[in-house]
């Protein structure tokens, strides 16, 4: 399938913000968004496995504004103005890691999180997982993906227990629900 190689976030698209219900309130271009304080806004994170035992990871580029170069789950983004949380994840999916596969809702969560005095995310974020085989090929966009691989959970549990300042506040969250009250369905669902 791959990815297209143009630039796939934009500073001017504009993001859904929402209450903590995930009523809508309106737009505002994703750089507005995400100024020191934040504005709640629609996100989604996605997880792939393959197998129960394989998960992919990714080090965000270092051009990225917020969190350059910290480690975090397969994907993530916002839905975009008119645009719904399967269609954005989807669309992602290709723009970011050139792949296609189907995916399940599990949960939807809020938090906030300061990258220092250069931004906030303050999200209402839908989080997902998908399935995939290992031998399918990757083909992350560089704009957003610096590396990636396969990782076993295990070593993942290790790696966030001894160095949880290489990943993004948001992917500690999530690991922790699909680690805790969610690993019985990712299990049943990998």
């Amino acid at each position: 399938m791959g990815n297209t190689l143009g630039a796939v976030s934009f500073d001017t698209e504009d993001l859904i913000l929402v209450d903590s219900v995930d009523r809508v309130l309106g737009t505002a271009p994703k750089v507005a968004v995400h100024q020191p304080g934040g504005r709640l806004h629609r996100a989604f994170s996605i997880f792939i496995y393959a197998g129960s035992e394989q998960v992919l990871l990714h080090k965000r580029s270092s051009g990225k504004p917020l969190w350059p170069g910290y480690w975090t789950n397969s994907c993530c983004s916002h839905p975009r103005r008119g645009e719904s949380y399967r269609a954005a994840s989807h669309r992602r999916l290709r723009e970011e890691l050139g792949i296609q596969t189907p995916l399940t809702w599990l949960y939807q969560f809020e938090y906030q999180a300061h990258f220092g005095t250069v931004g906030t995310e303050h999200e209402l974020c839908a989080v997902y997982i998908g399935h995939l085989q290992e031998a399918v090929e990757i083909t992350p966009h560089p704009d957003e993906v610096e590396e990636w691989g396969w990782f076993n959970i295990a070593d993942v549990d290790h790696w966030v227990a001894q160095e949880p300042d290489t990943f993004t506040p948001w992917f500690l969250l999530e690991w922790k629900a699909l680690r805790g009250p969610f690993a019985e369905d990712v299990t049943r669902l990998t």
